[in-house]
């Protein structure tokens, strides 16, 4: 007679349907917020300076960058352990509350002080969101298709990029508010975004998966069989003994997890490390700083920097779209290494032709996009991989602590450091950092060659079983 099938096992086999929609929409957005903040930023960076808006200098608008990022790393520890321990659900809602309530603060900012410790508390909301958000997805997503839905969801950042600095053309144009009202509002702006965002994810579900590390096999069974009757399945008869509760796991020490990753698992954490520091300064490097470039060294208006914007965000979320089911049909170490290696390559041929003055606003532009529709793709397989390769119990911890050290490594230095790079007018300076960059995502290339594990289209228990079932493994 033939065993019932595991509750993963049904979520897995589920056809795509409009409930997996829903779920992409509302925990996606987290990624939309993030980009929308950090395009709004990068967008009024030039009307920050201004004497009537906050007189920032170009060295403390690179710093507000870096403690926005250095508070996502701090809510990242944070709420990563508290979402393996607490749930999915519970963190999503409280990190996207804690987003709303300290972007409506910044937009009352005075000056660099209070401007600086609302971006670090934005921050620390937004890292609140990768560890959470990742986790509920891969868990909730069906394995054939983790991949491409993964990377779509974290390239949805670059919607949110576009959005913003759609907004911040309207937001900053003297006919319309002008740049000493207009940066408040788009703040504003982004809260009312985030409250909506609040009301839908109410609805989504608890991970089963989560679920039954807690013992609450018939709150996971009811959740699973709701799933399958919003897609049109049939749901099967359990087995009397999987819908009993049982005693919760209990929740693995940190001595257990550093057993985990340094010992059971010493290739993929240094795969994802690898990927996460290299990814996180690429971005970061750039992008807090895209507004100084184009305004100090092309001349931009900085009422028109968010023009420029918007084709380099059509870039970024093309290449996850595009690229994305790649990742599920040729696999994971291929196009990981493929993405990385090109992005690198592409990254220091721009570099040349800014450092020689071969290329104008327009076409730095346009050089960018191409780099990034690459380089897209490569960040957003990063937080891919370190969503699905280790343990369950340990999923929400093991996302923060590499997003922490590679964002703390990459990307808390780079937006202060490129700033002060372009402050120096010099494109020789610059131009280094650009090909530091690129040597960072051409080594994280070769280490995933090496090592990344081929998890497409494979169950989450499959690619890294849970610690209660798990032996030691390279």
């Amino acid at each position: 007679m033939p065993t019932a099938p595991t509750l993963p096992e049904r979520l897995d086999r589920l056809p795509w349907s409009r409930w997996h929609w829903r779920v992409v929409m509302a925990l996606g957005v987290a990624w939309m917020l993030d980009g929308l903040e950090v395009t709004i930023v990068g967008s009024v960076g030039s009307v920050l300076q201004r004497s009537d808006t906050l007189g920032l200098s170009t060295v403390e608008v690179g710093w507000a960058g870096s403690l926005y990022v250095g508070g996502a790393v701090l809510g990242a520890l944070v709420f990563g352990r508290l979402a393996d321990r607490l749930g999915r659900k519970r963190l999503f809602l409280w990190t996207l509350a804690i987003y709303m309530a300290a972007t409506v603060a910044t937009a009352f900012s005075g000056g660099f002080a209070s401007f600086g410790f609302w971006r670090f508390v934005t921050g620390f909301g937004i890292g609140g969101e990768y560890a959470a958000i990742n986790s509920a997805i891969d868990e909730l997503i069906p394995a054939r298709v983790r991949g491409r839905v993964s990377l779509a969801i974290n390239g949805s950042f670059w919607i949110g990029a576009a959005l913003g600095a759609l907004l911040s053309l309207g937001l900053l144009d003297a006919r319309i508010l002008g740049p000493q009202l207009g940066w408040r509002v788009g703040f504003l702006l982004g809260a009312v975004l985030a409250l909506a965002i609040l009301l839908v994810r109410r609805h989504v579900p608890e991970s089963p998966r989560w679920l039954l590390t807690q013992g609450r096999v018939q709150e996971a069974e009811r959740i699973v069989a709701d799933i399958e009757a919003a897609a049109g399945v049939r749901s099967p008869e359990p087995a009397r003994e999987a819908s009993v509760d049982r005693p919760p796991s209990a929740l693995p020490t940190l001595r257990q997890v550093a057993q985990v990753l340094v010992r059971r698992y010493p290739h993929r954490s240094a795969v994802v490390l690898a990927l996460m520091v290299s990814q996180a300064f690429f971005y970061n490097a750039i992008f807090f700083t895209y507004s100084l470039v184009l305004t100090r060294f092309y001349g931009v208006d900085e009422a028109r920097v968010g023009l420029f914007i918007v084709p380099f965000a059509v870039g970024n979320v093309l290449g996850p779209l595009v690229l994305g089911p790649l990742f599920d049909r040729l696999g994971r170490r291929r196009m990981i290494t493929a993405t990385y290696a090109l992005s690198g390559v592409a990254l220091a041929a721009t570099g040349v032709g800014f450092l020689v003055g071969a290329l104008d606003a327009t076409t730095q532009t346009l050089a960018w996009s191409a780099v990034f529709f690459l380089a897209s793709a490569a960040a957003s397989s990063a937080y891919l991989t370190v969503s699905e390769v280790f343990p369950l119990e340990m999923r929400a911890l093991a996302i923060s602590l590499f997003y922490a050290v590679g964002t703390g490594i990459g990307g808390f230095a780079a937006p202060a450091l490129f700033g002060m790079l372009v402050a120096s007018g010099s494109r020789v300076n610059v131009f280094a950092g650009y090909l530091f960059g690129a040597v960072l995502v051409l080594v994280a290339a070769a280490i995933a060659w090496r090592h990344a594990v081929d998890a497409e289209r494979k169950p989450l228990e499959e690619v890294a079983p849970p610690l209660g079932l798990s032996r030691d493994a390279g």
